[in-house]
């Protein structure tokens, strides 16, 4: 019978949103609990632009969200940082977008040290007390490893930069990841193990630990009283590379070298190799640059020792009594050629002044000359000017008529032209 009821409850109940059902836990937590004080210690605290300050509170069972809203940080006197214990006076609510409580912090008030402050350092005393941290206990760390066990966990992003660097800087060796939890309930056993496995496989020169950076309780393993134990104690060298720079753990001072961050681990382990490998790549181009300064001295004394070889031997010296010979003959024949083309050259100036010389040549000249003369003889001939449509008179005796005076009435002249003579009368001078 009730489980009937039940049944029809649940088919006739209506569905809420997501939204009213949150709405709901607000007013119900908002309402149900009162604003009170509230002890615990400062955690992951992050300052925003706005001057809003945004923190966790926990205790050593557990955690929450916090919020100091600017215009409540900047009355507070207490200056907020990560492990303070503080006392707050705080109200609940609800962030409805994402469905989740916290704490808006109205007052501060400094309650001393934090918890995981004050351990850090009461350990830190008594383990220095027994000696843990001497330099003189620390072992020395391989200038060139060979085998590398990074005890990190194998997902983050700590090991991804280590493997990225050592690649980078062309390390040259085995590194072997042995995982392990780096934060939480079980981290520091989980870590104990690894280093005493890498122990009993006896296979590393070098043993690095580590993880990227956090607050306080996340790098909280690496304070664990027995991983620092082991980590002084054990017989393989250890470079601690917890955090960020300013992130200190007490297996810092028990390894054998701190690493600000797990990337400078890898840098500090490659340095060595780098700088060999640079001083191997300078040396061997010195050599290269001397084996090669060396072959060509070595060639050029060669080349000149098989010269000399060649000018000493029989057949060179025959080669060069036929250079000689063939020498004397050209220089032989140049000069026959030459005294012969001094003495052509010669022969044809005398043969052009016995040309010139000649008789047969001042005849043709005289011949020349004189039928020049001859041509200027007939251009002033008589003819010449009887041919250009000129007459001559001429008296009886023949002789020319030059003057007007030379005439007299009724004289007979003699016309010449010409074709012939015509007679004619003077009829009145």
């Amino acid at each position: 019978m009730s489980l009937s009821v039940r049944q029809e409850s649940l088919e006739s109940a209506t569905p809420r949103s997501v939204s009213e059902f949150t709405r709901e836990i607000k007013q119900l937590l908002e309402t149900g609990i009162r604003p009170g004080w509230i002890r615990g210690e400062i955690s992951n605290l992050r300052a925003q632009a706005s001057g809003h300050l945004y923190f966790s509170l926990k205790d050593a069972g557990a955690q929450i969200s916090a919020v100091l809203f600017r215009g409540d940080a900047v009355r507070q006197t207490v200056r907020l940082r990560d492990g303070l214990q503080v006392v707050v006076f705080a109200e609940i609510s609800v962030y409805e977008a994402r469905g989740n409580y916290q704490l808006i912090v109205r007052v501060v008030v400094e309650d001393g040290v934090g918890k995981l402050q004050r351990e850090f350092e009461a350990l830190k005393q008594r383990l220095a007390a027994e000696g843990l941290f001497e330099a003189a206990k620390k072992k020395s760390i391989p200038r060139f490893p060979r085998a590398i066990a990074f005890i990190t966990s194998p997902t983050g992003a700590a090991v991804q930069d280590f493997i990225r660097i050592m690649l980078r800087r062309g390390w040259r060796g085995r590194l072997v990841v042995l995982p392990a939890k780096v934060q939480g309930v079980g981290a520091a056993e989980e870590m104990i193990e690894m280093l005493r496995f890498a122990e009993t496989l006896d296979l590393f020169d070098l043993l690095v630990i580590g993880r990227g950076g956090g607050s306080l309780e996340d790098l909280w393993a690496f304070n664990e009283e027995l991983l620092v134990r082991a980590v002084a104690a054990s017989r393989i060298p250890v470079i601690s590379a917890v955090g960020h720079e300013i992130d200190f753990t007490l297996c810092d001072f028990a390894a054998s070298l701190r690493a600000e961050t797990p990337s400078a681990a890898a840098e500090l382990i490659s340095s060595e190799f780098v700088s060999h490998v640079d001083r191997s790549t300078r040396a061997a181009a010195a050599l290269t640059r001397l084996v090669d300064l060396e072959m060509e001295t070595k060639t050029e004394r060669l080349d000149h020792a098989r010269s000399r070889l060649r000018l000493l031997s029989p057949a060179a010296q025959v080669e060069r009594g036929y250079l000689r010979l063939d020498d004397f003959a050209n220089r032989l024949t140049a000069a026959a050629l030459s005294s012969l083309q001094g003495r052509q050259s010669k022969l044809q100036g005398l043969s052009e002044q016995l040309k010139r010389r000649s008789p047969e040549v001042r005849i043709q000249f005289e011949s020349h000359r004189l039928l020049s003369l001859w041509k200027r003889l007939q251009s002033a001939s008589p003819q010449s000017v009887l041919n250009r449509g000129f007459a001559i008179l001429r008296d009886k005796q023949g002789e020319p008529i030059q003057r007007r005076d030379q005439l007299t009435n009724a004289q007979p002249i003699v016309i010449e032209m010409r074709d012939g003579t015509a007679q004619a009368r003077i009829e009145e001078r």
